[in-house]
């Protein structure tokens, strides 16, 4: 039987792909590099993406050129207030001439489910998505459906102060292993953005290229990131990371920070093991993206934000609110209370 590569090797045959997938990206999703790369990181990762933004900064055009670009199937689902749970994961319908019930699968059964305004459905619908993002199933009528590998979920969603949304309940939110917010573009990027003839040709010829890589390319390069080493070092430092967060949640305490000056974190929600799981997930894809098969404090801290912000607020974010800039943000006040080298003494 053929042995399977090392880690090392997977991850410096992968860089070229990597390359090219981040290229083609970005030609289209024009002026956000950063964000790019953790909307890449995520997808290796094997979690699900939420985008928040006002409408019309590229959320949807991130998700179709993701899908196009690794050749996945892909479907796009408007969410509004009357779309149905069945609308999603597909419904049975009786037929007579084979006399038995026969199943219309819903876009839930494609590789990248886009879900366009999360937001503006009930929360009833929004929970329909649960299942199929924690354990990649759907059970329809008592019966359990597999969906396919890969698997991604990008939903968007509308900043809450606009009229028709709601709030996604705090069980959705930490199935969402990022969330991101595209901004606005610089004066260089909104510029060629004007220059092209319309967002939908930039899409149709994304549509005409051919896929990077093949999917059994993807799903080696997923396996990969998940067997990236991690030292007990980088282990602890999450853990200690985590556990900032929950005494300040259970102590509201003030903290020290990396200059040894006393800082009060403010109020927030602990961090739970899942929220661990995913920031070292997270972590790894971003050094297997970055060459590397083992990780750095520096991925950690690249990508803490984008996995924890949404977990940690305690109130639903409001968009273009200041208090919630990155360099302002409860995980930014965690970040600096945690040393690096002796991540256990907090």
């Amino acid at each position: 039987m053929p042995q399977t590569p090392p880690v090392v090797d997977i991850v410096q045959a992968s860089q070229a792909a990597i390359t090219a997938i981040l290229n083609k990206i970005e030609s289209v999703v024009l002026g956000k590099p950063n964000e790019c790369r953790l909307a890449l990181a995520c997808l290796l990762a094997q979690g699900h993406l939420l985008i928040e933004d006002l409408p019309g900064m590229g959320k949807t055009t991130l998700a179709h050129v993701l899908a196009t670009t690794l050749g996945l199937t892909y479907q796009r689902t408007q969410f509004t207030n009357d779309l149905l749970p069945a609308d999603i994961v597909g419904f049975s319908i009786f037929d007579q001439k084979t006399n038995r019930f026969e199943l219309h699968k819903g876009p839930i059964f494609n590789q990248v489910v886009l879900a366009d305004e999360i937001n503006r459905a009930s929360p009833k619908t929004q929970s329909a998505l649960l299942e199929a993002m924690a354990e990649q199933q759907v059970s329809i009528d008592g019966i359990t459906h597999e969906l396919p590998r890969p698997f991604f979920v990008i939903a968007t969603q509308n900043p809450l102060f606009h009229a028709g949304t709601y709030p996604l309940p705090e069980s959705q939110l930490d199935r969402f292993m990022m969330r991101l917010s595209l901004g606005f573009p610089d004066i260089k990027a909104e510029k060629q953005i004007l220059l092209t003839s319309s967002q939908r040709t930039n899409q149709k010829t994304a549509d005409n290229q051919a896929a990077v890589v093949s999917q059994d390319e993807l799903i080696a390069m997923q396996d990969a990131v998940s067997q990236i080493s991690v030292s007990n070092d980088v282990l602890e430092y999450i853990i200690a990371l985590s556990h900032v967060s929950r005494r300040a949640y259970s102590s509201h305490t003030s903290q020290v920070n990396n200059s040894g000056e006393t800082a009060a974190i403010i109020s927030c929600k602990p961090l739970s093991p899942r929220a661990s799981k995913a920031l070292l997930q997270a972590a790894k894809a971003m050094a297997f993206i970055d060459n590397r098969d083992y990780i750095l404090p520096d991925d950690v801290q690249a990508v803490f934000y984008v996995v924890c912000q949404h977990r940690l607020e305690m109130q639903a974010n409001q968009q273009l609110d200041p208090s919630q800039q990155e360099s302002t943000s409860v995980a930014r006040q965690i970040l600096n209370s945690v040393d690096v080298l002796n991540p256990l003494g907090y």
